[in-house]
């Protein structure tokens, strides 16, 4: 019995030290690019969700921004483990194949920049109106009022909320495991789950809970360090 323990701690250790720094980077570099895709899509979105309104800075026509809203909730109300399956076609298409690290980025995009839509728009509808107000009756564009004023004033609630969004994609990634994805996931539904060896599974889920700490701690000093009113 003694004998089996040693045996499985030594070859939990084994993995642990052969594989995990390669599934480290690859969860790192899956979570980190796609929040960039993901914050790119999202970011304008969610500026149009708000500068589009009757009363915004910029309106759209009343179907465009009810078409957004209804695509954007749609996108969102699908669970991620079914929404990479919907979209192996576009995986395929775009990457050349439908798993592996590389192609779990798609999914997560696609999942991920409806949600910083949103957090984005909530940070938004935080910016003084009277701020907007003043700009416009001093002759302010919509882009300098978008940029100059909604844009630099919830700059620490968007820092706050795009952390939220990297460790939601954190947490994604590990999820992409599943169906083909690579990363910390993968060792952990690999070995943890398909060959009964806990002690991965312990080692990858301590490792996640580690990132999320270090990614939160990072986004709630640069969010405190960018807020003018504590200056």
């Amino acid at each position: 019995m003694t004998n089996l323990c040693f045996e499985s701690i030594g070859e939990t250790w084994s993995i642990v030290s052969d594989e995990f720094p390669f599934a480290l980077w690859e969860t790192l570099y899956a979570t980190l690019l796609a929040t960039a895709f993901a914050i790119a899509l999202g970011l304008p979105l969610g500026v149009l969700l708000v500068a589009g309104e009757k009363d915004g800075v910029l309106p759209l026509p009343k179907g465009l921004l009810h078409a957004l809203n209804i695509a954007i909730n749609v996108l969102r109300s699908i669970p991620f483990i079914i929404l990479m399956v919907l979209v192996i076609p576009l995986t395929r298409a775009i990457i050349g194949k439908a798993y592996g690290t590389a192609a779990s980025i798609v999914p997560l995009v696609i999942a991920a920049f409806p949600f910083i839509a949103r957090l984005v728009e909530s940070s938004l509808r935080e910016v003084d109106p009277n701020l907007i107000e003043m700009a416009r009756s001093m002759g302010a564009t919509p882009f300098q009022i978008i940029t100059k004023v909604m844009l630099r004033e919830s700059v620490p609630s968007l820092i706050s909320n795009c952390t939220i969004a990297l460790t939601t994609i954190l947490g994604y990634t590990a999820m992409s495991g599943a169906v083909g994805g690579g990363g910390l996931g993968k060792l952990a539904i690999t070995y943890g789950y398909n060959r009964y060896m806990y002690g991965v599974m312990a080692a990858a889920v301590i490792l996640l809970v580690v990132l999320v700490q270090i990614f939160q701690a990072l986004g709630t000093r640069l969010a405190a360090k960018s807020d003018r009113r504590q200056r």
